[in-house]
């Protein structure tokens, strides 16, 4: 699978990067790929952003393919996590969604070893950006 361009605005980025720095080396499982997606971002201003772009504070439609479960979700900061409604950046499926667009596909590692496949599907702009996405299980 081709790894798709993301986006990701320079105050995204700056938050970020000072969370990462301010936590222990094995903080959280999906760090170093946290820090990958990061480094290989096209970063632009944030009026630079298109609309269907997956940025922080942005609300996530997905659904589990395994499962067919439907979330709607709020990509946060750990701080702004409220348990309903929200998932952290630092998730596994908080990290795997910034920057991406419309139409984008992605493998991320999940719990367990399990390789998730994200499939953005369609947006629609609100105050935020809604992106509806499908999840995907295949085997590590």
């Amino acid at each position: 699978m081709n790894t798709p361009k993301i986006i990701i605005s320079e105050i995204d980025l700056e938050r970020l990067e000072r969370l990462l720095e301010s936590l222990p080396a094995n903080a959280f499982p999906g760090k170093t790929a946290l820090e990958a997606e990061l480094d290989r971002a096209d970063i632009v201003p944030a009026a630079q952003v298109p609309a269907n772009v997956v940025t922080m504070n942005s609300e996530v439609k997905f659904s589990v393919s395994s499962s067919n479960e439907t979330f709607c979700l709020r990509l946060v900061y750990p701080k702004d996590v409220n348990g309903a409604g929200t998932i952290s950046i630092l998730a596994p499926v908080g990290g795997a969604l910034l920057g991406l667009s419309q139409g984008d596909e992605i493998e991320w590692p999940g719990p367990g070893g399990l390789l998730l496949k994200f499939v953005l599907k369609r947006y629609c702009i609100s105050l935020s950006v809604v992106v509806i996405f499908t999840v995907k299980l295949a085997l590590a």
